[in-house]
């Protein structure tokens, strides 16, 4: 089974995650309503079973929640991959939502990288996520996780279309290169875990 669970409690954030790369139940709660919403984009269009169960300092403000899920969602994708035999591990995916348009390519190469471009506005959605904190995530769980990621918005102009379109990017190219396709790792090295 390609599926990881784990917890992280630090003084900052409490976090309980379940994650299945075959799908599976779907119920999330961070106390940050747009930041759940992402979270769900991110599980439905990525063939995911995601759990995230999250309490934290929000009355500071949301980035150690999103950037702490982010290093939980890594670090639970990086166990649920085991050596990654059989998985296709290249992702690409362009989403639009409206009048945005996101990209994202991954590697699942066991080599940690963020290339994140995407500009918004300063504005707060739902109670307390601001468009920077995307960014945190993004990092967050492409370091943890080990895996390159290039991630951006091509154009448009409402935030949480912006923001939609790239989490939905961020699954579609994740679901691709999770796929399996074969019973080898797909390197000449012969691992994808160093």
């Amino acid at each position: 089974m390609r599926r990881a669970e784990l917890e992280r409690s630090t003084g900052e954030t409490q976090i309980r995650l379940a994650q299945d790369l075959d799908g599976g139940p779907v119920r999330i709660s961070t106390g940050l309503a747009f930041f759940d919403h992402m979270l769900m984009q991110l599980a439905k269009h990525g063939g995911l079973g995601l759990e995230v169960e999250a309490q934290g300092d929000l009355e500071v403000d949301g980035h150690h929640m999103v950037e702490d899920v982010g290093l939980c969602l890594g670090e639970a994708l990086k166990a649920a991959l085991g050596d990654k035999a059989g998985i296709t591990r290249f992702g690409e995916a362009h989403v639009p939502l409206d009048e945005s348009l996101a990209r994202v390519v991954i590697d699942l190469s066991g080599r940690p990288w963020c290339r994140y471009d995407a500009s918004m506005p300063p504005l707060i959605l739902g109670n307390g996520f601001h468009p920077e904190l995307a960014r945190e995530f993004f990092i967050a769980f492409s370091q943890r996780g080990a895996f390159a990621l290039h991630a951006s918005v091509l154009y448009g102009e409402n935030t949480h279309h912006q923001l939609e379109a790239l989490f939905k990017a961020l699954a579609v190219a994740l679901k691709r290169a999770l796929r399996k396709e074969g019973e080898g790792v797909p390197s000449t090295k012969g691992t994808l875990t160093v």
